[in-house]
């Protein structure tokens, strides 16, 4: 029979019954999770008075890229659903874009914001107990800890969006407001205050979006432990000489030739067939 064989972070693999000891660890475990796939179609891109005077006389725009730089995480609990929880997520998007001031004219960089509001019901579990922690920061003047409340954490992982489209239109009636109240850092990573909503024109973007939200717990689990994870492989200092570090680099063979299609991919071509 073959031996059972448990592999550790350690990069070394021992068998089962080699376990010193039982170990109780603090650890985050994913109490719930979901995915999605969203298609966000004509957001209002928010501009400053530069940004917007160039698209007021703008004969056409293009959406160049989309950033993810920030998102705003609230997380409440669902009445009469015990252990359920409402994640309520504000997505801010740095948009990208090129402004064509005449039909053959070169583009102008304009930097605007998009913003997106979701919200995902997740089971986070219970808890009712107050936590105290050494490491919490001391509000009061004598030092003594404040509790923090025992609710799971609200994680949300986003891909990097796709840009899908932008279109220029006039400006709608009544104009657009942002779904919530746009953080003073933000604003300040676009130099200065929006433009008012009573301009002539409007950028609409099309956004893809790839996001997973997830609600953690710490909570003490129960481990095998085999011993400490003490590293084997010892520190190589860096090359003074450039050339001998250039020297150990492999040649970027895949870099130069594309990859052709996994065969189990090709369809078929009906060589070899019994068909006459």
């Amino acid at each position: 029979m073959s031996e059972n064989i448990i592999c550790n972070g350690c990069e070394d693999c021992y068998p089962s019954d080699k376990i010193k000891e039982a170990v109780c660890i603090n650890a985050s475990r994913i109490y719930d999770s979901c995915s999605d796939k969203d298609c966000l179609e004509d957001l209002n891109v928010l501009l400053t008075k530069p940004g917007q005077c160039m698209i007021d006389k703008a004969a056409n725009v293009r959406l160049n890229d989309v950033n993810v730089c920030n998102v705003a995480i609230g997380l409440q609990s669902v009445p009469f659903h015990k252990g359920f929880y409402s994640v309520d997520m504000t997505f801010y998007f740095d948009v990208s874009l090129d402004v064509f001031m005449a039909p053959n004219a070169l583009p102008m960089p304009v930097k605007g914001l998009a913003v997106f509001s979701k919200r995902a019901v997740l089971f986070g579990s219970e808890g009712s107990v107050k936590i105290f922690s050494s490491d919490c920061g001391t509000e009061m003047s004598d030092g003594i800890n404040s509790p923090t409340r025992n609710c799971p954490k609200a994680v949300v992982q986003v891909a990097e969006p796709i840009p899908l489209s932008a279109k220029l239109v006039e400006r709608r009636n009544p104009p657009p407001m942002p779904p919530c109240r746009i953080p003073e850092s933000i604003i300040r990573r676009y130099g200065g205050e929006f433009a008012p909503a009573e301009a002539d024109k409007q950028v609409l973007v099309s956004i893809g979006m790839f996001t997973i939200v997830q609600l953690e717990r710490n909570v003490q689990m129960l481990i095998p432990a085999y011993d400490f994870c003490i590293p084997h492989k010892e520190c190589v200092s860096s090359s003074e000489d450039p050339c001998e570090l250039f020297s150990s680099i492999d040649f970027p063979t895949n870099e130069f030739f594309p990859a052709n299609l996994p065969i189990d991919q090709k369809p078929p071509c009906g060589c070899g067939s019994d068909d006459k």
